[in-house]
């Protein structure tokens, strides 16, 4: 283990200051029950999520943190996705609201990424059993209803020895209601400070029950406004409100053409771009002028020498039809009944009905002939040159692209359960259970072009008897044809105009609709409890199988699949796989109540598992629970984990997609501007492929507009990425040790500190460009400059071939530290303060098996490293208040421009990295070592506020304000899990809400 203690020492001392909670969540590390409720439960057992075994205690060696419905109640956020995103254990989200040019079967769902490995490695459970995932192995916990929760518990421990895989880097487990009599509906409105994005939520619970039996129904409707990418301050331009005029797209809703020899316009060289101007004839080649495509060149002060800034004249702001915030609509319905059946056997099941519709807004598509060979005829009536026109471009700005994501979950699970008397009167419980779960998907988009019939409309055209402008050649007219002039811009009408041309609209655009459907089953009996006594207790166990089958699907529209829309081909996703599991779990009290050793327990574990894809694996866990005192309990786990290939990963199509990237070899973002070494393998090649030759000295990316006008742009030419059926499954080790300590001096203080590592070999990586191409050219590894990954046209420009594969490792390691106090001032009220904090200290991805130099991720873009959230509450008769606060750390993001002497370091590039032996630190040296800039931003904090009262007709009214102080974060132009230039997982202003609840 390898941290810096200073590091270790700031994080507790800031965690102890500032603390944490569950954002407005209470969390703590176990359910908050009064002296009385203590007392009355003493002997009761349960089962806590991370082992099989019941138990009195619900501290056992593994960390978890407990969200109760209390919890849920005293804060502003609505979803179990959003309740869950504010734990400090959890990374950035993988698809983020503030996404929406997010594709495949997964847009529009809501997955949560535990320590930030990825969602993929995170198990989500309902009530103890698996939740339905993507062919990519995501949960999307959407699907679930804040109203029906009860408690929300997170192992933040690896758990493939109990649960089997993707239980990686935790569990979580959502536990809902099961014993509730009566009546109670809620009613919840709130939205931003600016009028916007509205949240409307209304849910109804009702519960009957004696000793024989009970039944509980939750039923919750929810609708959650969009916001526009313009109607916040800091997302409203391309690149940021420090430059309101860069970067702004010259394929606009401009149409126009590259001039050649064959296609010349009066005055104007070839190759360059024009466009009509203003009123004038698009037939008249005198009418066309050059465009300017000036997108700005720096990033510093507009006005200073050598740094051009960008106009807005000729382009479009692209964000003017993007989302923010994309819209979300859902419903659901959830029922949880169980029957004793006799006085040792109860009969349970639980259902589920669940309805998610999101939609996604951007803008027009960039058409551009030159990457879908729909050149403009000679023959057209539009045609100014007479020649065919093998470059134009116009963005559809009339028709936005809006894609629908329908998903409707249906989930039944039914068990018989019971108990009996196992060795020496000891009770023994069984369960016999049946879980299916069925997701299915409708994805509908409109705003991508059928490339047939851009052909036919850009195609040959002429003006018949009547006056019209129809498609063809006299006596060979194209029927059911639209003619179609690009050249005319945005809200001009006339003909063949796309403005106020709804025929032409309807001819260019269909909608594409895709499906997809997965299924889990899973078919399990477990069985439980002790086998006899040992001096310091009896010895308990677990033992259990399991058969799970999964299956699934997703089909493109036919259009998309055959290459013939916008929207990119891509084949179908189909295929399945089985596993049998069986698994075995001891719990062995070794010392009670004796000198240093209250306690002293240890827990195995192990679980084998088959596979019909890849073969067996077996993974064991050890733990140990240590109390020296009554006060003190130290803990620990050693464990093995492993997550199997996906669906997706195995049997996904292929398919194109504009990739974002940064090219190493761009000599003004890429490597290869300050790195002599990655300029030489640009110039020469490695392995034989990706030579640039004298072009490395001045080789510039290209993007859908022209240059890269900023790093991660992109790219002007579809690449191809796909699946492999010959992955292996990863393999993890999770290590933690902890500690649990209530001082006996200061009555009702808890605190816990918990050290964690988690190491992930042969780890299936989704290969991208940027990993491919920084593979081969700045680390130089032959292996990844294979031409089979990558090839290069005549001005550079890559076309990229990828998919997973197997190979390097992800190392994350951090702390966990948790407080918690309550006390009470009779003549004020009862106080209560929580707090968690996580601080990390490592996150390092090696993406190949040849040895690197390994580098931690922390503090860059959105791997915060510290993530800490405070609650403060007060209770006093029927008036109740909380003050939460939520903080996340300073991080750092590769300049944008960097132009010596112009750039203010107080705004951007505020820092310099070199590299001398032993990798990147930052400092003073000499210049020519310099391999990198920075921008290095502040730390974000948000305050949440509320205030609640019990009225006495048995109702409650809450008000609160999210980020009340309407804290923005840091610009950033990388753009992390957003599409915009902010982070997707901060608050986008100030929201007010209300909330009203009533019990019958």
């Amino acid at each position: 283990m390898q941290f810096k203690t200073n590091r270790l020492r700031d994080a507790v001392v800031f965690a102890l200051i500032i603390g944490s909670g569950i954002g407005a969540a209470q969390a703590q590390n176990a359910p908050a029950t009064s002296d009385k409720d203590s007392k009355a439960k003493t002997l009761d057992t349960l089962v806590v999520t991370g082992s099989r075994i019941r138990q009195v205690d619900v501290e056992t060696s593994q960390p978890v943190t407990f969200i109760t419905r209390d919890d849920i109640e005293k804060q502003g956020f609505q979803s179990v996705a959003d309740i869950l995103q504010n734990i400090t254990a959890t990374g950035a989200p993988p698809i983020s609201r503030a996404s929406p040019l997010s594709a495949g079967e997964a847009a529009g769902g809501t997955f949560i990424s535990l320590r930030n490995i990825g969602a993929a490695r995170t198990l989500v459970l309902l009530n103890g059993r698996r939740l339905g995932v993507t062919t990519g192995g995501l949960a999307d916990i959407s699907t679930i209803p804040a109203s029906a929760v009860e408690r929300i518990e997170v192992l933040k421990d690896g758990a493939s020895a109990i649960y089997g895989s993707d239980a990686i880097a935790g569990v979580i487990n959502v536990i809902t209601r099961q014993n509730f009599n009566g009546a109670m509906a809620s009613v919840y409105y709130g939205q931003y400070g600016e009028g916007d994005g509205a949240i409307k939520k209304g849910d109804v619970v009702w519960g009957m029950g004696n000793d024989r039996g009970s039944i509980v129904v939750s039923g919750e409707y929810r609708k959650e406004d969009g916001v526009g990418a313009t109607d916040r301050w800091f997302t409203q331009d391309p690149r940021g409100p420090l430059h309101p005029t860069d970067n702004w797209t010259t394929v606009g809703a401009y149409g126009g053409f590259v001039t050649t020899a064959s296609t010349p316009i009066p005055g104007i060289p070839a190759g360059t771009r024009v466009i009509l101007k203003a009123g004038g004839d698009p037939r008249n080649p005198a009418d066309y002028i050059r465009q300017n495509v000036a997108t700005g060149t720096c990033a510093g002060a507009t006005t200073s020498t050598g740094c051009t800034p960008g106009s807005i004249a000729d382009k479009t702001n692209t964000l003017e039809q993007t989302d923010l915030r994309t819209p979300l609509e859902s419903k659901s319905l959830n029922i949880d009944g169980n029957l004793k059946l006799t006085d040792a056997i109860t009969a349970k099941v639980g259902v589920l009905y669940s309805n998610r519709v999101s939609n996604r807004t951007v803008a027009g598509y960039p058409m551009q002939a030159a990457s879908f060979n729909t050149p403009m005829s000679a023959q057209s009536y539009f045609n100014p040159t007479g020649a065919t026109i093998s470059n134009w471009w116009r963005r559809t700005w009339e028709v936005p692209r809006i894609s629908g994501s329908d998903l409707t979950t249906y989930r039944i699970s039914a068990s018989l359960e019971g108990s009996f008397e196992g060795f020496n009167g000891m009770p023994w419980d069984w369960d016999v259970s049946y879980m299916h779960n069925s997701n299915k998907l409708l994805q509908n988009t409109y705003g991508n072009l059928n490339l047939a019939n851009v052909r036919n409309a850009v195609g040959a055209s002429f003006k018949d008897a009547s006056g019209n402008v129809v498609c063809g050649t006299p006596g060979n007219v194209v029927a059911g044809c639209q003619v179609w002039n690009p050249f005319l811009a945005y809200g001009v009408t006339g003909a063949g105009a796309l403005s106020g041309n709804q025929a032409l609209q309807n001819y260019l655009f269909q909608e594409e609709h895709a499906t997809g459907e997965t299924t889990t089953k899973v078919w399990a009996v477990n069985l439980a409890g002790s086998l006899f006594s040992l001096p310091a207790g009896e010895l308990g166990f677990a033992v259990g199988a399991e058969y799970r089958n999964e299956s699934g699907k997703f089909v493109p529209d036919a259009l998309a699949v055959t290459g013939g829309s916008t929207n990119l081909s891509s084949g179908p996703t189909r295929g399945g796989y089985n596993v049998k599991e069986f698994y075995a779990e001891l719990s062995a009290p070794l010392l009670k109540d004796v000198v240093m050793a209250k306690e002293l327990t240890l827990n195995l574990a192990s679980r084998y598992s088959k596979y019909n894809t890849f073969g067996n694996t077996t993974n064991s866990k050890l733990g140990f629970v240590w109390k020296p005192l009554d006060q003190l309990m130290l803990r620990g786990t050693v464990a093995e984990g492993f997550r199997a290939p996906t669906i997706a990963d195995l049997y996904g199509g292929s398919s194109e997609t504009f990739s974002f990237f940064t090219d190493p070899c761009d000599t003004l973002f890429g490597s290869s501007a300050q790195n002599a070494t990655t300029r030489g393998n640009c110039t020469n090649g490695v392995g034989g492929n990706g030579a640039l030759g004298a072009l490395a000295a001045t080789y510039r990316q290209r993007s859908q507009t022209g240059l890269a006008g900023s790093p991660n742009t992109q790219t002007p030419i579809a690449f191809v990425s796909g699946s492999n059926p010959l992955l292996q499954p990863e393999t993890s080790k999770t290590k933690t040790l902890g500690a649990v300590w209530s001082p006996p001096w200061v009555e009702n203080l808890n605190m816990a500190l918990d050290w964690w590592k988690i190491r992930i070999e042969n780890t299936i990586v989704a290969d991208s460009p940027d990993l491919i191409l920084n593979d081969c050219y700045v680390q130089g590894i032959a292996s990844r400059c294979n031409a089979a990954l990558f090839t290069r046209a005549a001005d550079g420009t890559p076309r990229v071939t990828y998919g997973s594969r197997n190979a390097g490792y992800r190392l994350v390691e951090g702390f966990d530290f948790d407080i918690s106090y309550r006390w009470s001032w009779a003549a004020v009220g009862d106080f209560r303060v929580t707090s968690n904090s996580t601080y990390t200290s490592k996150d390092i991805l090696i993406s190949t098996n040849d040895p690197r130099y390994p580098v931690s991720s922390v503090g860059v873009t959105s791997t915060f490293r510290i993530r800490s959230n405070a609650n403060l509450s007060w209770e006093r008769g029927i008036f109740g208040a909380s003050w939460m606060v939520r903080y996340y750390s300073s991080m750092a993001e590769g300049c944008t421009y960097f132009v010596p002497g112009l750039n203010d370091p107080n705004l951007e590039c505020n820092q310099i990295q070199y590299a001398p032996t032993g990798g990147f630190v930052t400092g003073t040296t000499t210049p020519a070592s310099a391999i990198r800039r920075r921008n290095v931003h502040g730390a974000t904090v948000f305050n949440d506020l509320q205030f609640r009262v019990k009225l006495p007709w048995d109702a409650n009214v809450s008000v609160g304000a999210n980020n009340a102080f309407n804290k923005i974060g840091p610009i950033l132009y990388t753009q992390p899990s957003a599409n915009v230039n902010y982070y997707g997982g901060f608050d986008i202003g100030r929201f007010w809400y209300v909330k009203y609840t009533q019990k019958f």
